[in-house]
């Protein structure tokens, strides 16, 4: 069973009122992934849906996630859950993650972390190609974040 942790930090020139209208703006921040798809606000800061859809291999993804809005605190941090299934292969994602945002002199420190596991057919592809592919989804989300942020 794949699974990884994330984390990484960002220095921005914008503000941390700046960032946290951005990176909490799902709609927006859904296009910075390529595998997001089908982003929908079922309650602000609280609960949402997306679909993930890539290729792993000979699979074909497309799990249904739901995400659930644990802690959060305005402009500052926010925690969430996300889990979801695959609706042709059997396959349960899983992600746990945070996002802190923390003032300095020259803008704000974006820090994110959380965890990762993949159950299931597209697990087959072992942990190497599972870890490729969130690396690629992180470096999506950061390179985008640095590039409206900065």
């Amino acid at each position: 069973m794949p699974s990884g942790q994330l984390s990484r930090t960002l220095e921005v020139a914008a503000g941390p009122s700046d960032c946290w209208s951005v990176l909490t703006d799902v709609h927006r921040i859904a296009g910075w992934v390529t595998i997001a798809h089908d982003v929908s606000e079922i309650e602000r800061l609280k609960t949402y849906t997306v679909v993930l859809q890539d290729k792993f291999g000979p699979f074909k993804l497309h799990a249904d996630m739901d995400v659930e809005v644990t802690d959060v605190e305005e402009e500052k941090r926010i925690r969430f859950r996300g889990s979801g299934t695959d609706r042709s292969v059997g396959t349960t994602i899983s992600v746990d993650a945070s996002m802190s945002l923390t003032p300095t002199d020259a803008g704000t420190t974006i820090q994110v972390e959380g965890s990762y596991q993949v159950v299931g057919t597209v697990a087959s592809m072992g942990s190497s190609t599972i870890k490729k592919k969130a690396d690629t989804i992180v470096e999506e989300f950061f390179e985008a974040a640095e590039r409206e942020l900065s």
